[in-house]
């Protein structure tokens, strides 16, 4: 099974990652692991900060398909429908994803929403300093004025999962209930 935790920078996407991981034997490959070395050393959305991230990918999708069949893979994405339909990019990325879904089962797509305040909050935290992730809110008053969430509508499943009173174990066990429970009914 490949999950796709998707939502906007500073939501708790790898923090809850890291929780669901273990609940359902998992690896969990954080998009800024991916992405880290294209903004270090290239322009943003240039040909060589595209460039850098299929290189990224080259190494990193030979690994995914040798993991064992019941080994599940986790993914923390920002997806939404502006960078979907962003022409020659969005489509290659989103058919990356689909790719890796071969090797690892059902395209399984979670959208973690949140509340701008609580967004705002999470967004500055020291860990994100550390990454050397996005801190600014003014991410999260773009995002959430006018950069909706990819809808997962091509995804196997999708869930949409409001996290912003939740504490990250909980969001990992209501995704895991979410989870069971589609199995069960299909």
């Amino acid at each position: 099974m490949l999950i796709v935790l998707n939502g906007y920078p500073g939501i708790g996407k790898l923090t809850i990652g890291r929780e669901l991981a273990p609940l359902v034997n998992a690896r969990l490959l954080d998009v800024h692991t991916e992405y880290n070395l294209a903004f270090a050393l290239t322009e943003f959305r240039s040909d060589a900060f595209y460039q850098t991230i299929r290189d990224v990918w080259a190494i990193s999708d030979p690994l995914v398909a040798a993991l064992p069949p019941e080994k599940s893979l986790i993914m923390t994405e920002i997806f939404t429908e502006e960078n979907f339909g962003d022409g020659a990019w969005g489509e290659e990325n989103w058919n990356h994803i689909r790719k890796l879904s071969t090797s690892r089962g059902a395209l399984t797509w979670v959208n973690l929403h949140c509340a701008p305040d609580e967004n705002k909050r999470r967004i500055q935290s020291f860990e994100r300093r550390v990454k050397r992730a996005p801190r600014t809110t003014d991410y999260v008053d773009r995002n959430h004025a006018g950069a909706p969430l990819y809808d997962g509508a091509a995804a196997d499943f999708r869930f949409d999962l409001d996290v912003t009173d939740l504490p990250p174990e909980v969001a990992a066990e209501q995704i895991v209930r979410w989870i069971e429970e589609t199995r069960l009914n299909t």
